[in-house]
């Protein structure tokens, strides 16, 4: 990008070479004024996208956080979901068995009489 744009700048330099060494001088002023001018939106286009890209990952670092957390919250729900099923699961078996050795005694006691 410099040097399209120097290039013009010192065929002009060139081509006036039969003017004065004033207007020679001005002219070098201008062409460095000029160059100067162009590096420093280069730098300044290259800063702002170095921080467009910066913002960029930083957001999508922050949603992927977001999203793991989420799915962490999600599993220990789902975790303690399945222990309150397995704990009423459990209590249920230990009633029907209870019941069933209630229901087996009585048969006993009856076949006694």
């Amino acid at each position: 990008m410099k040097k399209l744009i120097l290039l013009p700048l010192a065929a002009a330099a060139f081509s006036i070479g039969a003017c004065s060494q004033k207007a020679q001088n001005e002219t070098g002023e201008a062409a460095d004024a000029v160059a100067a001018d162009v590096n420093a939106t280069m730098g300044e286009a290259v800063d702002d996208v170095q921080a467009a890209g910066d913002r960029a990952f930083g957001a999508a670092e922050n949603a992927a956080d977001r999203a793991g957390q989420k799915i962490d919250n999600a599993t220990d729900r789902a975790g303690a979901a399945l222990e309150r099923g397995a704990a009423k699961a459990d209590a249920a078996a230990d009633n029907a068995q209870r019941e069933a050795g209630q229901e087996l005694e009585q048969a006993g006691r009856e076949m006694q009489r």
